[in-house]
Order: structure tokens, then sequence, then C-alpha cells
């Protein structure tokens, strides 16, 4: 394959580029009736959630003689790294935490301390899954690879028949995938869609990504074993459970925004036209969960209004709550779908997308034989 690669393109319609406009009034005029005060809790959480995690990291090195303590702050650990990702890392990479941007790019720097790469992460979220959210190929966060089959049209793969029936024993390994495979692999591999479509990424990077991640594992595992006499096997052991903790809570919250049997996954036709404008496009991909209550507005970062995340990157989800409220009326005026579920439901719609999924692949098999 070539390493440029032709960028899908959205339909273009002027009457929607319109439509937006106004919509775009309408947020602005709402957000300036709203306390801008707010932005202090995302400033202070900047703070709090980095403190929580490390300080339950010294709790449980200076108690690796209560096994229970220690892997139970481990696990508290991997709950607070996903908090950081939802509330800090995710807003930073749209700076919406502080009005500097350098100050955006120093909060954004604790992924790297907690197994993560912020450079690379960034370049996905924004450039690919920000672009062509549910886009085969393109998206970077909703990725087709292994046993698991998320895009309906893909190619299939043997045991993905069986999917909607081991997906429980592979998604708690999702954040192992991310953090020390997906992240070299973007890095080092010139088949990557992050390579073949962004720009030749610095030595300088690759250098330093080495040497977080080498970091990580030196305060994370080392240092409890070889420098505080901890048993390998408590060091190691909790620190998969931190790992299985984080991948199941970011699954839990993520899953169902886009990843269901109700939302889209447009396929550019041969010349690399999308179906749908852009506006349309992030509403036929995307749904809310219904859930409106002060644990997912201070603790999940507002991540259940995903529509108006997708829709206004660049304001805080401090203000989603009114911002989807314009949204939801301004779809119902306009005769666009505008979804919304509760958890549950939607986390069922996502097994039904694998069993869907898995079900067709066993029909084309089965045909084939």
């Amino acid at each position: 394959m070539d390493k440029v690669m032709n960028r899908p393109v959205y339909t273009k319609v002027k009457d929607d580029n319109q439509l937006f406009n106004e919509l775009r009034q309408k947020v602005n005029a709402r957000m300036k009736t709203l306390d801008e005060r707010r932005d202090m809790n995302v400033v202070i959480k900047t703070f709090l959630l980095p403190a929580l995690y490390f300080g339950a990291y010294f709790v449980a090195i200076f108690n690796g003689d209560n096994p229970s303590l220690y892997i139970g702050s481990f696990v508290f650990m991997g709950i607070i790294l996903v908090l950081i990702y939802l509330n800090i890392i995710h807003e930073a990479a749209h700076n919406n935490i502080f009005k500097t941007k350098k100050y955006n790019r120093w909060a954004l720097r604790i992924f790297d301390l907690i197994g993560a790469n912020s450079y690379i992460w960034e370049r996905r979220h924004i450039l690919s899954h920000h672009s062509y959210p549910n886009v085969d190929g393109w998206d970077t966060d909703v990725e087709q690879s292994g046993p698991i089959l998320i895009y309906p049209h893909a190619q299939a793969k043997g045991v993905q028949k069986y999917q909607h029936r081991f997906f429980f024993m592979v998604y708690p390994l999702y954040l192992f995938n991310w953090m020390f495979v997906r992240d070299f692999r973007d890095f080092f591999d010139p088949n990557r869609i992050i390579q073949k479509t962004q720009a030749k990424i610095p030595a300088s990077r690759k250098v330093e990504m080495l040497a977080f991640k080498a970091f990580y594992f030196f305060y994370q595992l080392v240092i409890p074993i070889a420098f505080l006499g901890i048993s390998w096997k408590l060091a190691l052991g909790a620190w998969f459970l931190q790992i299985i903790s984080a991948s199941c809570l970011a699954l839990f919250v993520l899953l169902p925004l886009h990843a269901t049997d109700h939302n889209e996954f447009p396929e550019p036709d041969d010349t690399g036209k999308l179906p749908h404008t852009w506006l349309r496009h992030q509403f036929a991909v995307t749904n809310d969960l219904t859930n409106h209550n002060a644990f997912i507005h201070q603790v999940l970062g507002n991540f259940n209004y995903h529509v108006a995340h997708h829709l206004f990157p660049n304001i805080s989800y401090e203000y989603y709550h009114e911002v989807t409220e314009e949204i939801k009326e301004f779809a119902k005026e306009n005769d666009i779908n505008y979804k919304q579920y509760p958890l549950f439901t939607a986390l069922g719609m996502h097994y039904d997308l694998l069993k869907s999924n898995a079900t067709s692949i066993r029909e084309v098999m089965d045909e084939s034989m």
C-alpha cells in the first residue's frame, strides 16, 4: 500500500452548513448565559486526580506487608487512571482546561506518566477519531483488529464468529493492548494508518516514548520488587489487576457511545466520498446516554453527552448538559435522528452488534462451504 492514502471526503450540502451555523449560534448564545466559574471544577480535578493516583501508589508500596491494602490501592489506581483520562487527558487534548495551550500540553503529559503515550494518542484522537468517527481504517479509536469484529462490513476472521460468547474475556485486556502493543505499532510500524496519513514521527518522540514506558515499569514494578522487597507475585498481580479494572471501566463508559447496532459505520464510495455531510455523520455514528446526575458530571466527565462533544469538541464538558438541550431541540426541528439511550440499553446494543456481526460471518462461511 502506498505511503500516502487519499482521505475520505464528506458530502457537501450548503443547507447543512447553514444548519450547523444556526446551531452554533444558538449554542454560543446559550453559553453566554452560563457561569464560567464551572471551568474551575476541571482545573481542580487536574491536580486532584493525579494526586489520588500517586497517593494510592505510595500507600501501596509502603504497606507491602499488607497484601489486601496493596492490591486494593492498585485497583483504586486503575479506576483513577480512567478518571484521569475522562476528566483531564481528553479535555487537555481539546485545550478545554486552561486558556493557555501550553498549560494544556503540560496536563496532557500526565498520560505519559501512567502508562500511555500522550503524543500518539492525541494524533489518533484528534486527527483520526474526530475527523472520521466510525469510518473503517480511519477511526483509530474504533479500530478493527484482533478477534473482535466491530465494523459490520469488515472482512470476517475465524474466531470472530464466536465473539459474542468470549468478548468478556478479551475486553479486560483492552489497556494492555493499548499501552503495550498499539503505542509501539503506531510509532514503528510503517503500515499503520497513523504512519500513512500523518506527518512523519520525529525520532525524538520515539525515544521519549520508550523512556516514559521504561519509567512507568520502573516505578510500577521495579521499585516495589527490587528496592522495597515486595513479593514479585504480589507486585505483578496487583499491577495486572490495576490494568484489568481500568480496562473494564474504560470500555463500560466508552463502548456505548459509538459501537452499537443503532449507529452507522459509513463507508466511502469508490471516489472516497462518504454518504453524509459532516453534520449528519456525527449524528449517525454517535449516541448519548440518558443519565444526568452528579456522579456522571463530576466523576465521569459528562461522557454521556457525546454528540455535543463531537459537534463542539472545544467546549468544556462542564457545559454539555445545556449544549445538549440545544442540540436536541435543533435535531427535532430539522428532522435529524438524535439518539439517546439508558446506559445498560446501549451496552446491550453493543452486544447485539457483536452478535449480529458474528451471525453474518457464520452465514457467509456456511454458504462458502
